[in-house]
């Protein structure tokens, strides 16, 4: 009975811990989700701007 108890003990401790790593995660997650989100929306609102023209970091703009 004592091994059956120690099994549950530890079976309930792995489960809590990988029910805050899953959390976590998910926090993670929507903190990303958010980022990329805001990431697209200032890209599309870029193209949208340039009338898309794309202009690269190592190119000289027209007007040199």
């Amino acid at each position: 009975m004592q091994a059956l108890e120690e099994k549950i003990a530890h079976l309930t401790r792995t489960v809590e811990e990988l029910s805050d790593v899953v959390a976590s995660q998910q926090t993670e997650i929507d903190r990303l989700s958010k980022r990329v989100r805001m990431l697209m929306e200032r890209e599309a609102g870029r193209e949208q701007g340039s009338g898309g023209a794309h202009v690269f970091g190592d190119e000289r703009p027209p007007h040199y």
